[in-house]
Parts: structure tokens; C-alpha cells; sequence
């Protein structure tokens, strides 16, 4: 069954220009990762959800934040392993202190039979467009690019 994930690209237009939060994922597996290993706030769709609800939904779960602006569909992102990410962009601010994501529990290390609890994501941070497209997933990357055509329309 294809999995399908929701999410919410926010930006900010500030002194750097276009800015974009990303979050980086917690867990044992991410920990050394930085270039390509950051993301969008995002989540399963569960079943009969409404994707903008689910994509909301796992923003708040990822950051703590709640979102204030007005939703615009981006699309949707087929990633590498065949998940499809449905984005919105949101134009907003988020401010980094207020940052706290929940956590998971896993197995770790592996079939050591413990569980530990990890946060969902550890970090968020504001990136310009360019550093963003380092940072980002490799599959997400076309969700910048359909916010900047968004972005562009708007101008």
C-alpha cells in the first residue's frame, strides 16, 4: 500500500532574502547527518484524513508551533523510497526557541531488546533558498522550486 505523508514548507521573507524552516530528524540514525538530511515538518496521512488537517497536524508534533497563515498547495512529491509528500506552503514566522518536538520510542541499538525515546525532530533552523537546497532531502527538493514559481506569482 502506498504510503502517503503531508507537510508544511514555511518561509519567511527576511533580511537574507526568502528563508526556509527546515527540521532535522531525531533518532540514533540521523544523528551525524546534516547536507541532505533536514526537512519539512511532516507526517503520515491517517486514513480519511484531510491532508492540509494531517500536515497541521504533524507540524505542531514536529516544532510546537502552531500555524497562522493562509495555506497554498505546492503538490505532490514522489520521494526516492515511493512515499508521496503532499506540501502546502504557509508564509509565517516560527521562532526557534519555542522549538520542541514529541518523541518515539525504537528499539536501540538493535536487537539489543531496549527501547529508547527519541524526539521526532532534535532541531529546526531558517535556511536561505541556497542553503536549504543543501540541507533539504534529496526528494524534497522540488518542493523549493514549486515554492519559488508560488512565490513568484505572488510578486
Amino acid at each position: 500500500m502506498l504510503q502517503r505523508s503531508a507537510g508544511i514548507l514555511l518561509f519567511r521573507h527576511g533580511g537574507a532574502g526568502l528563508e526556509i524552516l527546515l527540521v532535522h530528524p531525531g533518532g540514533p540514525f540521523w544523528a551525524k547527518k546534516d547536507e541532505a538530511a533536514w526537512s519539512i515538518p511532516k507526517g503520515l496521512i491517517e486514513a480519511d484524513e484531510d491532508p492540509l488537517a494531517a500536515a497541521k497536524r504533524e507540524f505542531g508534533e514536529e516544532t510546537g508551533g502552531r500555524l497562522a497563515g493562509e495555506a497554498s498547495a505546492l503538490g505532490d512529491f514522489k520521494q526516492p523510497g515511493g512515499k508521496i509528500v503532499t506540501a502546502f506552503a504557509v508564509e509565517g514566522d516560527f521562532d526557534l526557541a519555542g522549538f520542541a518536538s514529541v518523541p518515539f520510542t525504537m528499539e536501540w541499538p538493535p536487537r539489543s531488546g531496549r527501547m529508547a525515546e527519541f524526539p521526532e525532530a532534535d532541531r529546526a533552523g531558517w535556511f536561505t533558498i541556497e542553503e536549504a537546497r543543501r540541507k533539504i532531502l534529496k526528494g524534497q527538493v522540488a518542493m523549493l522550486d514549486a515554492l519559488l514559481a508560488l512565490d513568484r506569482r505572488a510578486d
